[in-house]
């Protein structure tokens, strides 16, 4: 299945039925937009606790334990199937629960964010909500490690050469997704997202929910705040139990991959 999130694209692998082989080659093949589908994330749905089991893979083919904006667009499907109006979904992030937020609105928990240095993770003990970084930003972990930088204006920044820079920082063991936030209102953000291993993308749950995180821990916001990105606008709440976002999503189309295209890639 092709999906997106705000243009935050996907390509969903349904291995529910029997188990899927994706070894790395393949997953970047798939990857590539001329000569295969095209994807930021991919995802396969798979059998396991709770309603389903996610598992994320970067469109470079290393794995990712979470993506905000695909766990929606595949609880939105889910619902759809099932008739549910609330899911658990299993991933290597933990229990996330997602509901049916009404006009066609999916919200899902991203659960607690990790503001420690060692759950980020960071390579050395730093003060997360001001690191040693030229902008001093903010980390956080939403189940991947994530990198805010407010700014005045976020239109005014070089996306591409700074975040291809800072996702590969010593600080960050596994890399990093980057944002450039700008406070435009009362808990109001403008936010453009540079993700690791896929680069420049219109829209990023996760980043969404860490920028949040990191504005109410600055003291920009509240704890509710309107995200603004390249591609739309999602919701991110803070909440004693988690970290919730909610959006809308896009099932594009269903789809079969050829013998000779795997034949291809073997």
């Amino acid at each position: 299945m092709k999906m997106h999130g705000l243009g935050n694209d996907f390509v969903v692998v349904d291995a529910r039925a029997r188990a899927i082989d994706l070894p790395p080659a393949l997953i970047c093949a798939l990857a590539d937009r001329r000569r295969g589908i095209g994807f930021d994330q991919l995802a396969v749905i798979s059998a396991g606790a709770g309603d389903a089991h996610l598992t994320f893979y970067n469109a470079d083919g290393s794995e990712s334990a979470a993506c905000g904006n695909a766990t929606r667009c595949i609880a939105r499907h889910l619902m759809r199937e099932t008739g549910k109006e609330v899911l658990h979904l299993s991933t290597a992030r933990g229990e996330l629960a997602a509901r049916d937020a009404g006009g066609g609105m999916t919200s899902v928990n991203m659960g607690a964010p990790q503001l420690g240095w060692r759950e980020v993770p960071l390579a050395r003990e730093v003060d997360t909500l001001a690191l040693p970084i030229e902008g001093a930003p903010v980390a956080t972990g939403m189940g991947n490690p994530h990198c805010t930088f407010f700014v005045d204006d976020a239109e005014a920044v070089d996306l591409a050469a700074r975040g291809a820079a800072i996702e590969t920082h010593e600080l960050f063991p596994e890399r990093t997704n980057v944002q450039f936030a700008a406070l435009t209102g009362p808990d109001r953000l403008r936010v453009r997202v540079w993700e690791r291993g896929a680069g420049v993308t219109p829209a990023s749950g996760s980043s969404s929910c860490a920028v949040a995180v990191a504005a109410v821990r600055r003291g920009l916001t509240g704890p509710r705040v309107r995200v603004d990105l390249d591609g739309g606008s999602l919701d991110v709440e803070w909440r004693d139990d988690g970290v919730w976002m909610t959006g809308p999503t896009m099932h594009v189309a269903d789809g079969w991959l050829t013998p000779e295209f795997l034949e291809a890639v073997s």
